[in-house]
């Protein structure tokens, strides 16, 4: 049987000779150039690895480097502030940042406390990579396992203290303990991290409990409001009470000791009296009863005429009978 389809011939198209040599060793001078250099940028380390192997780290900028996978570039954030969330995620940031809470992430946030509650915790641990080598080779998985040392650090302390202290007054002190704890821990393992900060975002019961611990907190809190209540007026009453005692103490010492000066004075006043009544009996006795009578009529609104004695006994003091009226 003859054979009906036609014969076709393939005819391979002429390649200019001089083209060979020029393309070939240009593109292999880019492929060159594109595998040595690389660009780190300003809050990056990079990490060289050359067949697989540790040979140094480049700082931020362009540099070279062996082409055609001879050396491996690794680009390590250092400069760069990391967070790790617990019993949240974070799925839209924003001004009105959406969260989202899904079965996995509700197991790692509900402990046990020293008391034996149950809470729910959310938290945030803020970090650094302050070496990229202890990073990257020291501990496969590092972000797993930085995870793992959060839970079980802030377990471990929250299984410690009691469901008051976790919710209310104790979350300062237990943020403050989880923090150094898995410091501690990251420089024992030599995992290259730094701790920045630990935040608690929310400490409740949970769900089913709620209504019932919210019920519990509310009547505490009337408690120590009506206890503030009474130290607030105890801390009126007693100052005021022991001001006005302070106040009668003083007066009665003042006027005790106003008595004794007038006391005092009338001693002196009457020794001095007598020694001059020692020296000139009959003046003294004059004397005195001018005083008196200088102190008597001024009280009297009527004109009173003086007598003959009177009278003489007025230039023995020096006086002036308009002195008296």
């Amino acid at each position: 049987m003859a054979n009906d389809f036609p014969q076709v011939e393939f005819k391979m198209p002429k390649i200019n000779p001089l083209l060979l040599k020029i393309g070939i060793p240009g593109v292999l001078l880019l492929l060159v150039l594109a595998t040595s250099l690389y660009q780190i940028a300003p809050e990056e380390m990079g990490v060289i690895l050359r067949f697989g192997k540790f040979v140094r780290t480049s700082d931020p900028g362009l540099h070279l480097r062996l082409p055609l996978g001879i050396e491996q570039l690794s680009k390590v954030p250092v400069q760069r502030q990391l967070k790790m969330e617990f019993g949240f995620r974070t799925t839209e940031p924003g001004i009105r940042t959406e969260y989202l809470v899904s079965s996995s992430s509700r197991a790692e946030a509900r402990m046990l406390t020293g008391d034996l509650n149950v809470v729910d915790a959310e938290w945030i641990v803020q970090y650094k990579i302050k070496d990229a080598y202890n990073y990257l080779f020291k501990i496969r998985d590092v972000n797993s396992t930085f995870r793992y040392m959060n839970e079980a650090v802030v377990r471990g302390i929250i299984g410690d203290s009691s469901v008051d202290e976790v919710i209310t007054v104790g979350r300062v002190r237990i943020a403050m303990e989880a923090k150094e704890e898995l410091q501690r821990l990251c420089d024992l393992y030599e995992i290259g991290i730094e701790v920045n900060q630990l935040i608690f975002q929310n400490v409740d019961p949970p769900d089913p409990v709620k209504p019932s611990f919210n019920e519990v907190n509310e009547s505490q809190q009337q408690k120590e409001r009506k206890i503030n209540e009474a130290w607030s007026e105890y801390n009126q009453e007693i100052p005021k009470a022991e001001g006005e005692a302070e106040q009668m103490i003083r007066a009665a010492e003042g006027y005790a000791m106003a008595r004794v000066n007038n006391a005092e004075g009338d001693a002196e006043r009457f020794k001095s009296i007598y020694r001059e009544y020692a020296r000139a009996p009959l003046v003294t006795r004059k004397r005195l009863y001018l005083e008196a009578i200088l102190e008597i009529l001024p009280k009297v609104d009527k004109k009173i005429i003086f007598d003959e004695n009177l009278k003489n006994l007025l230039p023995l003091l020096n006086l002036n009978k308009e002195v008296i009226k």
